[in-house]
């Protein structure tokens, strides 16, 4: 008997990109990654609010490709929302698809879509001839400014979000801004919790500029919507490439603030609470909790819930009261759920102050309860203040 290890070293390119117009004849953007990869036919998969919004968006895909050396098979649309990755029928439906436009592992597929669309569709490719060259195109502020620059796709299986899934590196992500204010103004809002997050736990200076910023911000200025989903997109895909554990192979999730109990509460709802909302809620109840724990001094509320609420972002939801038979919280089951996902010790990162992240091992319900009762107060209080705040879902 013998035993033999051996190391393989594998080495990604995580190309981001920041764009405007992308399908104009004359960017030259995804032209250059499409000469980089050298493949010669690609398919081009829509949500279908996408299309309605930009109804000429089919033909522009069209023109552009008639001007490369890369064939484009066909364009098709797909539904949109949360429902796409509810199980595995639209991921299905991709893979015929792919099949039909005879795609193969150097060939690409073009994704346009928000969050929940690139989770699906990126799931298909990931595993469709064990990967196809995925094109990310984002088009909302949460999947431009967070998980469009990930390297994750899933579905959403047995009641849990995101259990059937892959780690699988796009070939390129394409952040066409012209898609950002074509969006329902509350998801071009809520979307921004996302940056809020990435600057909690990763960089007090962007935090400092959203709070110096937060008026053009409220406001859903161009120019610093667009400013604010750079910095925070770039955050994210920094610390995937540079902080040693992409394929999260431990039990530190730093970029998942707030999401404990911002996935459970999807679910709990039947995904009726969209992500972005949830995870204001995740991120309001965990700021208070690293507070009310001991970690963070109190100045920390003080500074956290004015921007969220400057933004309209909703911070309490009813179903973080509801309770199973033995009178439990069931947002507490969200803990071992977010256990199992990762695997390991139950790792939850919360707040020493801001830009200071702290991994923690162990909840105290009570506190959270506790915590729980204050952000139902909070957030009356907020709503008192501001009549036009986001209604809870």
């Amino acid at each position: 008997m013998s035993r033999h290890d051996f190391q393989i070293p594998v080495t990604f390119k995580h190309r981001v990109v920041f764009t405007r117009d992308a399908f104009a004849p004359e960017n030259p953007e995804l032209a250059a990654i499409l000469r980089e990869g050298g493949g010669r036919r690609a398919l081009g998969l829509v949500e279908k609010p996408v299309a309605a919004a930009w109804p000429e968006l089919e033909a522009e895909i069209t023109r552009y490709f008639a001007g490369l050396d890369v064939e484009l098979a066909a364009v098709h649309l797909l539904p949109g929302g949360e429902s796409i990755k509810a199980d595995d029928s639209w991921v299905r439906e991709s893979w015929a698809l792919i099949d039909a436009a005879r795609l193969d592992r150097h060939s690409y597929l073009l994704a346009i879509g928000g969050g929940a669309f690139l989770d699906a569709v990126g799931f298909a490719a990931a595993t469709a001839h064990r990967g196809v060259r995925l094109l990310r195109f984002p088009t909302t502020t949460l999947s431009q400014d967070d998980s469009g620059a990930g390297v994750k796709c899933a579905i959403n299986a047995f009641g849990k979000k995101n259990w059937i899934g892959a780690f699988a590196v796009p070939f390129a992500v394409i952040n066409d801004f012209r898609f950002l204010h074509s969006q329902p103004e509350e998801t071009r809002r809520a979307g921004l919790v996302e940056a809020v997050k990435v600057a909690l736990v990763k960089d007090r200076g962007f935090f400092d500029w959203i709070e110096a910023d937060l008026t053009a911000l409220a406001a859903l200025e161009p120019a610093a919507l667009e400013a604010c989903v750079e910095r925070s997109a770039m955050l994210h895909a920094r610390h995937i490439a540079e902080g040693g554990d992409p394929f999260e192979t431990g039990s530190s999730r730093p970029l998942d603030f707030g999401h404990w109990a911002a996935h459970k509460l999807e679910s709990l709802t039947s995904y009726k609470l969209p992500h972005d909302r949830a995870v204001a809620v995740g991120l309001a109840l965990d700021t208070l909790y690293s507070v009310r724990s001991g970690l963070a001094h109190e100045s920390l509320i003080g500074r956290v819930f004015p921007i969220l609420h400057g933004l309209r972002l909703t911070t309490y939801h009813p179903a973080l009261d509801w309770r199973d038979e033995g009178n439990r919280r069931m947002v507490l089951e969200g803990l071992d759920e977010f256990r199992e996902h990762l695997g390991g010790e139950l790792t939850v990162l919360m707040l020493q102050g801001i830009g200071q992240g702290v991994d923690v091992h162990r909840i105290d319900p009570a506190i959270v309860g506790g915590c729980i009762d204050e952000l139902r107060g909070l957030w009356q209080a907020a709503q008192d203040k501001h009549y036009d705040l986001n209604p809870v879902a």
